[in-house]
């Protein structure tokens, strides 16, 4: 138990909408040409893509490999140190874009699965820093990632890996995107009884798709989350709940096919973490950061979810998981973006 040695290539399987983010160093004259905030994040319009071309030119731009569950594999990758652990399925287009994008993936240890569009071109995040690395702005352009099908989960090279791996895991951004896939990746992962996390994403998810939500809900044996988005889905289910510790025990017995075994884990910034199973709330201690360390808040569940994996893949008890979880999402809030420095260690 804990040794990385042991897992096969492929273990891990993700689906998500891939995104190349572009981070610059900006002023408000930037912000101001293209409408945009300090500390926001929006989808962008048709005003906003000539951003993308001139962060292009910029001769300081860093790439990253983005997008929710890629970022989530990418910390997974960093902790257990053995390549190819992790492989990522998204829709990405035939440019520049996705060439990088693969390459800074790879690099990270993490395969890349994509399905490549010829419409559209890959789906990019601009990240405009400014006041000293304090202030983010963030303009994300889905495109290609839109047009993943469930077609690519039958060409043969994937569908072997998909019906091997031992942890599945999806966001509430990807069932947006295509919930037809979703719904193939939940029934595998349940027939073969293996892992299925999904990550909440966002309150709108719960909003707007409720009803994809609900149509794949009961094949997720493990559900994590904030809590705006815990709360966005009582609302959702008009259960009249307002405390956070009773919406996670609902939450874990919940519409379920497998026994009753549903793991669900709250985050709640600098409070404790909640894990509720079979109704039983348990909490987590998070440790306090000085706010002059933090630098950005922006990935940290999606890294905390990479650090949980790390070491659920690897059969370790719950509290070591959720510990590895608080740790890099702890690691991420001081860092610039999804950024790994010398001093990572989960």
């Amino acid at each position: 138990m804990g040794d990385s040695n042991i897992l096969k290539p492929a273990s891990i399987v993700g689906f998500c909408n891939p995104l190349l983010d572009m981070t610059v160093v900006g002023d408000q004259t930037l912000l101001d040409k293209y409408d945009l905030k300090n500390n926001n994040a929006i989808l962008a319009e048709e005003k906003h893509m000539p951003l993308y071309e001139e962060l292009m030119k910029n001769k300081n731009v860093e790439y990253t490999a983005g997008g929710s569950a890629q970022n989530s594999l990418r910390v997974a990758q960093w902790v257990l140190e053995k390549p190819n652990v992790a492989v990522f399925f998204g829709a990405v287009g035939k440019d520049k874009y996705s060439e990088i994008l693969k390459l800074k993936a790879n690099n990270e240890g993490v395969d890349v699965r994509y399905q490549y569009s010829s419409e559209k071109p890959t789906g990019t995040c601009a990240v405009i820093v400014t006041n000293n690395g304090k202030d983010r702005s963030l303009c994300a352009n889905l495109s290609a990632a839109e047009t993943f099908t469930e077609g690519h989960l039958d060409v043969p090279e994937n569908k072997a890996i998909i019906e091997n791996a031992k942890f599945y895991l999806v966001t509430g951004f990807f069932l947006q995107v295509n919930v037809k896939a979703v719904q193939k990746i939940s029934k595998i992962a349940f027939e073969r009884k293996c892992p299925f996390l999904f990550n909440m994403s966002a309150p709108f998810i719960y909003q707007f798709y409720m009803d994809s939500v609900m149509s794949i809900f009961r094949y997720v044996t493990i559900l994590v989350g904030n809590d705006e988005e815990a709360m966005a889905f009582s609302n959702g289910q008009k259960w009249n709940l307002t405390n956070i510790d009773e919406i996670a025990c609902k939450l874990s017995t919940f519409d379920i096919e497998n026994d009753g075994n549903r793991l669900v884990i709250i985050t709640q910034g600098e409070k404790p973490v909640l894990v509720a199973k079979n109704g039983v709330i348990t909490q987590y201690p998070v440790p306090k950061i000085p706010i002059s360390n933090i630098v950005d808040s922006n990935g940290a569940g999606d890294a905390f979810i990479g650090g949980f994996i790390s070491k659920y893949i690897l059969d370790c008890p719950i509290e070591t998981c959720i510990e590895a979880g608080i740790n890099a999402g702890s690691y991420i809030i001081q860092q610039p973006g999804m950024t790994k420095g010398d001093s990572f260690k989960i």
